[in-house]
């Protein structure tokens, strides 16, 4: 018998074979870095399950539910906040338990690599009842997927599946199983675990904390939590990407290794903290392992010496520990590069117009919240998916029409049908006012180029039904509904001042794909030194492929421009010229 074959994966790579070996049926996501791979690895293997966009996570992880309660293996992927979204169906299910096996992976991101926030599935987890297991490498985060499945299954609970950004990004070994073929379970009606009205609740909350329990006793035994016993002088209780640094920075100390991180293995944790001299807890983020440690009345060093932020290294848990360093060489300094929208981004010109008409922009999450950056500095607010509409429709509400003809809120295409489009709905319900710009490039772009319900593709690649966005914004009740090419900058001037003047719900939709999706052929654009004068006006918008020349005279990069176009606009002298047509 040949020895199974091993290969090098990412961590989201290897959360993907481990739901394909586990027999899983049913993927449900939205795209959210760092989990947004798990799902386009996933899909590989479309031929043995099947795998959706979902429009947000609350319906993604409802998605996962329903096949759950008719007996498949079911998961959902997200990312920390769009857990938030989740959260009704995810306290829900909580109380109601599984049929299939039911896992929810949470991509949580210390150091704000891509996020607003830095918060702690951990501790979402807790208040919900969800038990959580936290691999540690990308061998550990395929068999853990197929561990919470059968530990679902076996104690009638959902489980998360935590990881992190440093996890998600790194590679590792990974040996290649065998599908497992799982029967699906019967589907047999039970209102009373199901149906989660009052009466049903208060009982399914008392068996699910006797489930716990349970869970809580198996930890103590279960093979992923495990102690690595060396010198007894230091001891550390550790999980996930941190126990990786631990090890590199303290390879002599004993250490507790927690896969199971909710609940927590309590005799386990008893024992070894009794055999070492100085224990100490470390742990990204909240102190959630710490504060329990603590409450058991077990003395240990944590977060008085440990930063509560950011992603920790084997230097600085080193330094907390030992008190020293490890000199490493200094790094070359690089200078600093600022994010930036892309050349030829559509949401260039669309900022261009509202910097040039003085305009306040309440913000959402997307490559547009660049918009909030020097040199355009239009965005003023960015909060959460959606947030953009009804915030704008809270100012409108505080201060009246009047105050709010000087601003407008602009979301993209992906993220209006993610939560958007509840926000419209609630400004035409409620009779406000103010103007809407929903910037449609055709992608959600932030995470990389996934489809959604108004492309016309599925995940799995299949053509579908385009939501017509103009179409809807007007069933919801929206009369004034524009379309404007996003670089016709003079349309979309006149429009902005037109539909801001109005004292009702108005919608601007600027059209333009992304840059990065057209395979189109680019044109080319050249400036004449001789013909500029210095004005400025073509730099106002920030493209990254025009710099000034010694003299103030402007350059076009030839490698950087993708030939939108704007600057020629902007050009009233003909310094800028089109020398290469392309095919749009």
């Amino acid at each position: 018998m040949s020895e199974p074959k091993k290969v090098i994966m990412l961590g989201n790579e290897a959360i993907a074979r481990g739901a394909y070996e586990a027999g899983v049926k049913v993927s449900a996501a939205y795209p959210g870095t760092p989990s947004t791979e798990i799902s386009e690895y996933l899909v590989q293997y479309k031929d043995s399950l099947y795998c959706e966009w979902s429009p947000n996570e609350k319906v993604a992880a409802e998605v996962a539910i329903g096949a759950s309660v008719v007996g498949v293996r079911a998961m959902s992927c997200m990312k920390h906040v769009g857990f938030n979204v989740a959260a009704d169906p995810a306290y829900t299910v909580s109380y109601m338990g599984v049929n299939g096996g039911l896992v929810i992976v949470v991509a949580d991101d210390p150091g704000l690599y891509s996020s607003q926030n830095e918060q702690d599935t951990r501790m979402i987890a807790r208040a919900a009842g969800i038990p959580v297991l936290e691999p540690a490498d990308s061998s550990e985060a395929k068999e853990y997927m197929k561990l919470a499945f059968e530990l679902s299954e076996r104690f009638d609970r959902p489980f998360i599946l935590r990881t992190t950004t440093r996890l998600a990004h790194s590679q590792g070994l990974v040996e290649l199983n065998d599908r497992l073929e799982i029967e699906d379970k019967p589907y047999v009606k039970n209102i009373q675990k199901t149906v989660m009205m009052p009466v049903n609740a208060k009982l399914r909350h008392v068996e699910i904390e006797k489930r716990n329990l349970e869970l809580a006793d198996e930890a103590d035994h279960l093979p992923i939590n495990a102690v690595e016993m060396k010198d007894t002088k230091i001891g550390v209780i550790t999980s996930g990407i941190p126990y990786q640094y631990v090890r590199e920075a303290l390879p002599e100390a004993s250490v507790l290794k927690l896969g199971m991180v909710h609940p927590l293995p309590k005799k386990l944790i008893e024992d070894f903290a009794a055999k070492v001299d100085k224990l100490y807890i470390v742990e990204e983020l909240e102190p959630v392992i710490e504060e329990q440690v603590k409450s058991w009345g077990i003395q240990a060093a944590g977060k008085e010496i440990f930063t509560i932020q950011g992603e920790y290294s084997a230097n600085m848990i080193r330094e907390a520990i030992l008190g020293r360093e490890l000199k490493l060489e200094a790094p070359v300094q690089v200078p600093g590069r600022p994010p930036i929208l892309c050349p030829g981004c559509p949401h260039r010109s669309v900022y261009y117009v509202l910097n040039k008409l003085k305009l306040h922009a309440a913000g959402d999450i997307g490559c547009y919240t660049l918009g909030a950056v020097a040199p355009l500095s239009v965005v003023d607010t960015t909060i959460c998916m959606g947030a953009s509409i009804s915030s704008l429709h809270g100012m409108e509400k505080a201060k009246g029409r009047e105050y709010i003809r000087n601003w407008v809120a602009v979301i993209g295409d992906s993220t209006f049908l993610h939560t958007g489009i509840n926000s419209l709905m609630n400004m035409v319900y409620n009779k406000a006012a103010g103007t809407v710009m929903i910037l449609d490039n055709s992608t959600t772009g932030m995470t990389g180029h996934q489809d959604h319900a108004a492309t016309g593709k599925t995940l799995q690649g299949d053509t579908t039904y385009a939501v017509d966005i103009p179409a809807l914004c007007r069933a919801v009740g929206v009369k004034n509904v524009v379309e404007v090419d996003a670089f016709d900058i003079e349309t979309l001037e006149k429009t902005v001042k037109e539909e801001t003047a109005r004292d009702e719900v108005s919608v601007i939709i600027t059209k333009s794909p992304c840059v990065l999706l057209s395979k189109a052929k680019k044109p080319l654009y050249t400036a004449h030194a001789d013909k500029c004068k210095k004005c400025g006006m073509c730099m106002k918008p920030g493209c990254p492929a025009m710099t000034k020349n010694p003299d103030g005279t402007i350059h076009i990069d030839d490698t950087m421009c993708t030939g939108c176009g704007l600057c020629e606009r902007l050009c009233k002298f003909d310094a800028i010229e089109l020398i290469k047509e392309g095919d749009r």
